[in-house]
């Protein structure tokens, strides 16, 4: 039986909704969300006016190690863009050739679980 999430888990999942509807509320179609590959993990996958994004979505309450853009390791980097490769290899290939881009949506602070979400475009790049 599976268990349920954790608190911070729980977090974690309300914040990929919130960046999803905020998202969507400035016109991006969202396509995936949580694809999960062996190595691999990204958040969501959306359509941006012809151009595919990756989201990785980080949610930092305790900035005592750092804040939601530097949670992003080189590590972490490497796993968002295996399964955004391994997406466009399967499920995704009919976006295969499109311009991609990895983007993060970051909520900091005290009332990152309320606040506005900050949006990197071009947070990293594949290569």
């Amino acid at each position: 039986m599976k268990e349920p999430p954790s608190p911070a888990q729980a977090r974690g999942r309300r914040a990929e909704e919130r960046a999803a509807i905020w998202l969507g509320a400035r016109g991006l179609k969202l396509l995936a969300r949580n694809v999960r590959c062996k190595g691999g993990e990204v958040d969501l996958i959306c359509l941006e006016r012809g151009a595919l994004l990756f989201i990785e979505v980080r949610l930092r309450t305790n900035l005592c190690h750092g804040n939601a853009a530097e949670s992003i390791s080189t590590a972490k980097r490497r796993r968002i863009i295996l399964a955004a490769r391994w997406w466009l290899a399967g499920a995704g290939s009919a976006y295969q050739g499109r311009p991609c881009r990895f983007d993060a949506i970051l909520f900091d602070g005290d009332d990152a679980e309320t606040a506005a979400p900050h949006w990197i475009r071009g947070a990293f790049e594949a290569g």
